[in-house]
């Protein structure tokens, strides 16, 4: 049975919600920053880059990285497994992916800025990784077929899309029955100043987290069971966190809920 997303649910977030404001600004952010390199939000390159340190291959991209985790780690990837990461930027983690599932799996990176995915591509063809595609769309409005996909994973994204109950839908949406979600993303663990209540923190990371509870709870109405946190580290700004979620899709077939790293 299909699960229904109830989009009218409350879920705390900020007061600042024109949507196409908030994505104009967060593409243009994140345009700039493929253009000219840097950090997004609290000027590290987040646990991502650190898990890429022993590949050489991968240091330019590493450098590129703007996650705040590492859901690489917590997916437990299979040789042969499907992964889509939402919010790929660079490509670091569809790298690390690709290198997991071989060339009997495929790594498929979504991103809404143009820059990002033709930066990622470049990454892409200068290290000959046959089994990895970045496709331009929104995380609300994925550009991939219903049930193609084991995994999905996604590395500080998901606080940047004004419709996350859609996003997570989404998600839902692409997984096999009985495959698995992990996402490290930012969420609020207190109240913010007002002074971050805006666009422009918005596409800083801050101002688009939602409580932690408002988001674990909105993972379960979009259908997913078993949603667990794996790791938790402080943020940039107090009443912030860096958290690594898991879950699954209900049902069989995929690749199942993934074993305890």
């Amino acid at each position: 049975m299909t699960a229904q997303v109830q989009h009218d649910a409350p879920v705390t977030g900020p007061a600042v919600r024109d949507d196409d404001a908030i994505r104009l600004a967060v593409r243009a952010r994140y345009g700039q920053l493929a253009r000219s390199g840097g950090a997004c939000c609290d000027g590290t390159e987040g646990a991502g880059a650190a898990v890429a340190a022993g590949a050489p291959a991968l240091s330019e991209v590493a450098r590129s990285s703007l996650g705040c985790g590492a859901p690489i780690e917590a997916a437990a990837l299979r040789p042969g497994e499907v992964v889509v990461d939402l919010g790929s930027g660079a490509g670091l983690d569809i790298f690390l992916a690709a290198s997991r599932v071989g060339p009997a799996g495929a790594a498929i990176g979504v991103d809404m800025t143009p820059e990002m995915v033709a930066k990622a591509r470049a990454h892409a063809a200068r290290l000959g990784v046959a089994n990895a595609e970045f496709r331009l769309g929104e995380l609300e409005h994925l550009p991939l077929p219903d049930a193609s996909a084991d995994v999905v994973i996604s590395n500080c994204a998901i606080n940047l899309v004004p419709d996350k109950p859609r996003a997570f839908a989404e998600a839902y949406r692409v997984l096999k029955p009985g495959g698995r979600l992990v996402i490290s993303d930012i969420v609020r663990t207190g109240r913010l100043p007002a002074a971050l209540e805006t666009t422009e923190a918005w596409t800083a990371c801050l101002a688009g987290a939602i409580a932690e509870g408002d988001y674990l709870d909105a993972l379960r109405r979009a259908g997913f069971a078993d949603v667990e946190i794996v790791s938790r580290r402080g943020y940039a700004a107090a009443g912030l966190a860096s958290v690594t979620v898991r879950a699954a899709k209900p049902g069989r077939g995929g690749g199942g809920p993934a074993p305890t790293p």
